[in-house]
């Protein structure tokens, strides 16, 4: 009998990491695709059409509206998903990263007995993504880590079934692409020269975000550059963000599909924000990036990378010293996918048990 998987997805960005798995689940295995978060909201361009303009069917499951709290986020989830799975009796949940509605699915499938397969645990961030992307690491069963070090960092945590294909996105990075003339084109960019502007909300400092997101979009103005703003996430203090940068004569674009978004940012002249796109993505290309205040604390650096805090004059002189760096091979060679796939295959990954045990490092 055929094994099921669920992938779960509920941004704009684990959508670009997940697709080439999916892609190379196709065919392979039966797949359901639960489609929830982000993509659902007509604020952020209801991207869940854009899975099946990709040719992939899914679930749409609307989990918040624009007043909701993540812990309402996580509950509404948990019981929607809840309910989907004793329909649709998965034998695997994919989900990934740091976000709550990949908590949510850990939860489901740890208290359902169902194998979760998390994507790119053992990394480390700021604010309450890395409290989240441990929380889902510890339910899951299974782990595909981006690099050796997120590895050891899992079996530190106790954790076995970990293996490392890289990150996901990598593949798509490395595949073809659009062209930057089609990019322009869909998306009415006018700029002859541009950087890529990205802020979401540091959840564990929202006292302080109204200050910090003034501060940033005053350099922003101050810089003399041609900005893209890209929209926030859907944390808490999004409707902070969304207030200030409103006020900025830039091209604001509330999301884009993830290949043209590469598109933008492989000819862009930098990514300034707290992205985790700046780490992840931006030095595959060699591509600088002003890394903004504690978001992405504690993650892999580049030398591409300058982390400044939440500062006009530290802003504006990273800004001026940028330079292109080395392109960065740490987050995989763009064969996620093969790895993946060939690990489903194997026996031995079904036979793994739903019933965890804490496995201690032999010292």
């Amino acid at each position: 009998m055929s094994k099921k998987l669920l992938f779960l997805t509920g941004t704009r960005a684990d959508w670009g990491k997940i697709k080439p798995l999916i892609q190379a689940v196709k065919g392979e295995f039966d797949y359901d695709i639960f489609a929830t978060g982000m993509h659902t909201l007509s604020l952020y361009g209801e991207t869940a059409i854009e899975i099946e303009k990709a040719g992939f069917k899914y679930y749409p499951f609307i989990n918040q509206d624009a007043n909701d709290s993540m812990d309402t986020v996580l509950s509404n989830t948990i019981q929607g998903l809840s309910y989907y799975i004793r329909e649709h009796k998965p034998d695997m949940i994919v989900v990934h990263g740091d976000r709550v509605e990949a908590l949510a699915g850990a939860c489901v499938g740890a208290l359902n007995n169902i194998l979760v397969a998390h994507i790119e645990g053992g990394e480390l961030s700021g604010t309450i993504d890395g409290i989240i992307r441990h929380a889902v690491s510890k339910l899951s069963h299974i782990h595909f880590t981006a690099n050796e070090e997120s590895a050891q960092r899992l079996v530190n945590m106790g954790e076995s079934n970990v293996f490392v294909i890289g990150s996901p996105d990598i593949d798509v990075m490395y595949g073809t692409l659009p062209s930057l003339d089609e990019v322009r084109l869909k998306y009415s960019i006018d700029y002859a020269n541009y950087s890529i502007f990205c802020y979401h909300p540091v959840t564990s400092e929202i006292s302080e975000l109204e200050r910090n997101i003034s501060v940033v979009c005053q350099a922003l103005l101050e810089s003399g550059r041609d900005y893209i703003l890209i929209y926030p996430n859907n944390d808490t203090g999004t409707d902070i963000i969304m207030r200030e940068i409103s006020k900025l004569p830039f091209k604001k674009l509330p999301s884009m599909r993830f290949e043209y978004f590469l598109t933008l940012l492989q000819f862009a002249d930098c990514i300034i924000g707290n992205s985790s796109a700046g780490i992840h993505e931006a030095p595959v290309y060699g591509v600088p990036t002003v890394n903004i205040g504690t978001r992405q604390a504690g993650r892999s650096q580049a030398p591409s990378i300058i982390n400044v805090s939440e500062c006009g004059f530290e802003i504006l002189k990273a800004l001026d010293d940028m330079r292109p760096g080395v392109k960065s091979s740490q987050f995989g060679r763009g064969n996620s996918a093969k790895l993946f796939i060939e690990q489903l295959k194997k026996p031995e990954t079904w036979a793994i048990k739903t019933q965890k045990q804490y496995v201690d490092v032999v010292k």
